[in-house]
């Protein structure tokens, strides 16, 4: 029996080597390495020792060896070089095989026999984008990606569309931004709006954020059931804009406004996501939910206006950038129509020049890949 002369050392201490001999061979084992057996880690191991003479029996802490023939002339294993080549994936790997968890050797097991190798992968996957490539044409390709991004960019944020209307008022239906049920309890609220005196409709014009709302009741029917509907359409796209002004909502929203409840989680539900801020649960109005909010208020206003919008108020009202509305109404199939720009009259905003109409068939427009060069500045 060796034991390690290191007794300082915590991990050195307790190393021990057994040698022993035989007619034919030695045999050498120990209690650390790869060849040392795991279960003097798991449990305690004792021998008996009974003297005959008193019949007592003695009991000693004994440890188990795993007793391996050594043959004069061979190399052990563990005296090989490292090899240099292996990665820190690798050596890793060697960790966790000798000191990991189950857990993490578990988990190794799964990566190596899902591992796919990733020179045969590569190979594979250059030659299907080559014969792509070479079957189809680069541009042509580059043209299908970029009309898949924009389309799947928006799709999810536009309202329900039957491309195959015979009218225009079937491509996107009333029913769908507003039910019967939804529309009913808008009564009163849509009166509310149809009562505006002029002092208030100047005040919402003044502040700013509803001059597609200010636009529709200045111009309301007079009397019958298209007065009515304007009004309470009027009243939800108010609702439209002031959601895509905020940015965390509240349960208050709408109240003051006198919002019916149904509407108010009809808006929740469509146009925001719940987020956790300080272990609460947030609603929030991102920015693809402002892309939703733009694609349903100009859904909203061309059934409000004989299927044509005025997108310059929209986009002020909704607060993004003109190029943004104008790929909301793109996407929509919608024709755009620049009025040639007329003088402002001192009481109204007449600068407003771009307009889009829903005519059928839709527009399909088409995505463009050059970039638009910067201006130099001299």
């Amino acid at each position: 029996m060796y034991k390690n002369a290191d007794e300082t050392n915590p991990r050195k201490k307790s190393r021990r080597i057994m040698a022993a001999e035989s007619d034919r061979l030695s045999y050498v084992g120990n209690n650390f390495g790869a060849g040392s057996l795991k279960c003097n880690n798991l449990c305690k191991y004792y021998v008996g020792v009974l003297n005959k003479e008193t019949m007592h029996m003695e009991v000693h802490c004994a440890e188990l060896f795993n007793m391996q023939p050594v043959i004069p002339g061979e190399i052990e294993e563990s005296a090989k070089t490292q090899d240099p080549t292996q990665t820190y994936r690798d050596k890793v790997d060697s960790l966790i095989e000798a000191f990991g968890t189950n857990k993490q050797k578990r988990a190794l097991s799964s990566r190596r026999l899902n591992q796919v190798g990733s020179d045969t992968l590569q190979q594979a996957v250059a030659k299907a984008a080559n014969t792509v490539i070479d079957q189809k044409g680069l541009e042509a390709l580059q043209q299908e990606v970029a009309e898949t991004e924009a389309q799947g960019e928006l799709a999810f944020h536009l309202p329900p569309c039957n491309a195959g209307a015979d009218r225009p008022e079937d491509v996107y239906l009333f029913d769908d931004f507003l039910s019967p049920v939804e529309f009913a309890s808008l009564g009163q609220a849509g009166t509310k709006m149809a009562s505006l005196t002029p002092e208030e409709l100047k005040k919402m014009r003044d502040d700013g954020g509803c001059l597609s709302v200010v636009k529709h009741l200045e111009n309301l029917p007079s009397v019958g059931e298209a007065r009515d509907k304007i009004s309470r359409c009027a009243f939800y796209l108010s609702l439209l804009l002031n959601l895509a002004r905020q940015r965390s909502i509240t349960r208050k929203f709408g109240q003051e406004e006198g919002c019916p409840r149904n509407i108010q989680s009809k808006l929740f539900k469509t146009f925001t996501v719940e987020s956790f801020n300080n272990g609460r649960v947030q609603n929030v109005v991102s920015s693809s939910m402002r892309s939703k909010l733009a694609a349903y208020s100009l859904a909203l206003l061309l059934h409000m206006s004989h299927m044509t919008c005025d997108i310059t108020l929209l986009h002020r009202d909704l607060a993004i950038t003109e190029a943004r509305m104008i790929d909301v109404a793109k996407s929509m199939g919608l024709t755009l129509i620049k009025l040639p720009r007329v003088k402002a009259e001192e009481d109204g905003v007449r600068d407003t020049n771009r307009q889009a109409a829903l005519v059928l068939p839709l527009v399909k427009y088409e995505q463009f890949m050059e970039r638009p060069k910067r201006k130099k500045f001299h």
